[in-house]
């Protein structure tokens, strides 16, 4: 982590943090463009670890609005995190992957997967998201969020 951490205050980043193991970072900046942001730290990291690591950023106010959100008594919340909006193809596919126990809402550039928990049945893989969103992803619980809006002060 401390790596990352490095990574981002040479780009002139201040309050950098990393959060647990999972390779979220909380950074500062007085730079609005998010989709620059996103190519320049991904372009810093690739040569710096020497391979590539798509970046998701959301402000603290996205990430507030996300870990406002109350999940249904007895369903998990996953936040499925892209770096741009699904084209209506890809959405298609994805609403296809819907079962009795897992079900998707798209929000922009957030995917919410509530998942039911039904004692006895495996949960649902993320193999099949991989094959319909055609782009990077990563995927957190709403205590990450909630955890990492706390980073802020």
């Amino acid at each position: 982590m401390e790596e990352l951490r490095t990574v981002f205050a040479s780009l002139g980043f201040v309050r950098v943090t990393t959060f647990l193991g999972s390779g979220n970072v909380v950074f500062e900046t007085r730079a609005k463009d998010t989709r620059s942001l996103e190519r320049k730290i991904e372009g810093a990291l690739q040569k710096a670890l020497g391979y590539r690591v798509p970046v998701f950023i959301r402000t603290q106010a996205e990430l507030k609005e996300i870990a406002s959100l109350e999940p249904t008594r007895g369903v998990d919340l996953n936040i499925i995190l892209l770096a741009s909006n699904l084209d209506e193809h890809s959405e298609a596919e994805l609403f296809a992957l819907k079962t009795k126990t897992d079900e998707f809402r798209v929000h922009g550039r957030e995917i919410y997967w509530s998942r039911r928990k039904k004692p006895g049945t495996s949960l649902f893989a993320t193999v099949p998201l991989a094959k319909v969103l055609h782009m990077p992803f990563t995927i957190c619980g709403t205590n990450t969020i909630r955890k990492l809006v706390g980073k802020w002060p």
